[in-house]
């Protein structure tokens, strides 16, 4: 095997859920690169010091430039806050880094673009952090689809529910607090949670053609962490949407930080002419299924313990009937890039895939907004003066 010297931005929670893959990944796993813990880059010093020694970084560095401009870093992983994504894998694919990024990928699918084609332009290998296609229920989801024993699909539903920014005091922007700030994230719920939603609904059943949504701020004004004043807020709290695929099936999809009792509530649900399946992230190890055609007499939902060694994932783990979790979702795409890697394929989702999870964000904030129905199937181009400023 050969090694693969890993260069991680931010220390936050995401960076602890990465950090944790690239070390279990090879205890269970058998893959053509062993990822190590090379450096680990922090605004904080401190801080950054502290991850690093829990975390068996070899070195760290303050300035994500130098992480980049280093010869001994083969990728970036980049787990930073949504405004720095873009500049910071431009910088990656220029320097000839491979890409590792967070979702969303941009803040705006202009954003986004520039980053696909940096990338693109670059050559260089890349994935996009949608970790729940990982999950072996719902990549068995994705199977079962596949395999054509659903029929036609009819209906996608989905939900991400949380409660954490109900309190009309809790203050926006800053370290812990940057998904409330517009300018930081970009959006609020639509590009934190249904991102999510949107990128595996469009992984098991096709592209999203058209949407109309509606979104809420319930708390119009909070006080800014970092100017110490009140100000407005940008981001969206709740937002519902209903669309079409591109397969003529319809969906329906929520999500709010404003659901009490619920600290991250993700379900979604599949209609099939011939079969219906829904999982719960609160009970990610099953999968639930329906299929009409069993006999009438024993017809009814089953509950399918995805343990066993011939399920996705799992023989890499432990014997049937003792289940993995959260974490191992990250396990799972570090170990599916590594072996794209060795393969020379693509690891799924690239930046190429995120963008499209970006415009139907995109279209669902602009019909919020407008009150009008939305096309998601938006052509990007590059900027025209800055093309004119190349030439």
């Amino acid at each position: 095997m050969k090694n693969l010297n890993i260069g991680l931005v931010g220390y936050g929670f995401m960076g602890r859920t990465h950090s944790n893959a690239y070390r279990r990944v090879s205890n269970f796993f058998n893959l053509p690169y062993t990822p190590v813990l090379k450096a680990v880059c922090g605004r904080d010093e401190a801080k950054t010091k502290a991850f690093a020694e829990q975390w068996g970084y070899e070195s760290t560095e303050s300035d994500w430039k130098k992480l980049i401009a280093r010869k001994d870093i083969d990728a970036i992983d980049i787990c930073t806050p949504n405004d720095s994504h873009a500049e910071i894998a431009i910088a990656a694919a220029k320097a000839g880094k491979m890409v590792l990024c967070e979702k969303p990928l941009g803040r705006t699918v202009a954003e986004a673009a520039k980053m696909v084609k940096a990338i693109e332009a670059a050559g260089v290998p890349n994935t996009v952090w949608y970790n729940y296609r990982r999950i072996p229920a719902v990549t068995l989801a994705k199977q079962l689809i596949d395999s054509g024993k659903l029929g036609r699909i009819f209906h996608y539903r989905a939900v991400f529910l949380q409660d954490w920014t109900i309190n009309a005091d809790l203050p926006q922007g800053g370290a812990g607090l940057w998904r409330l700030d517009a300018k930081s994230a970009g959006s609020g719920v639509t590009g934190d949670l249904l991102s999510h939603c949107i990128d595996t609904a469009m992984w098991l059943n096709g592209g999203i053609s058209d949407v109309t949504a509606m979104t809420e701020t319930f708390v119009k004004e909070r006080k800014h962490t970092l100017t110490g004043k009140v100000e407005k807020v940008g981001i969206d709290d709740a937002c519902a949407f209903i669309g079409r695929f591109d397969n003529g099936s319809l969906c329906t999809f929520e999500s709010t930080r404003y659901a009490r009792g619920h600290k991250a509530l993700y379900t979604f649900e599949i209609n099939g002419e011939h079969a219906s399946i829904k999982w719960d992230l609160h009970d990610l190890h099953r999968l639930e299924y329906f299929d009409y055609r069993d006999e009438s007499i024993t017809r009814g939902w089953r509950s399918i313990h995805v343990t066993d060694g011939d399920q996705p994932y799992m023989k890499n783990w432990w014997v049937p009937g003792l289940q993995i979790g959260y974490e191992h979702s990250f396990v799972h795409q570090v170990a599916d890039f590594l072996q794209a890697l060795g393969d020379g394929k693509p690891c799924r989702p690239t930046f190429r895939d995120a963008l499209e999870s970006d415009k139907v964000c995109e279209a669902v904030l602009k019909s919020a907004a407008t009150g009008k129905w939305q096309k998601t199937k938006v052509d990007w181009k590059p900027d025209a003066k800055a093309v004119a400023k190349k030439k």
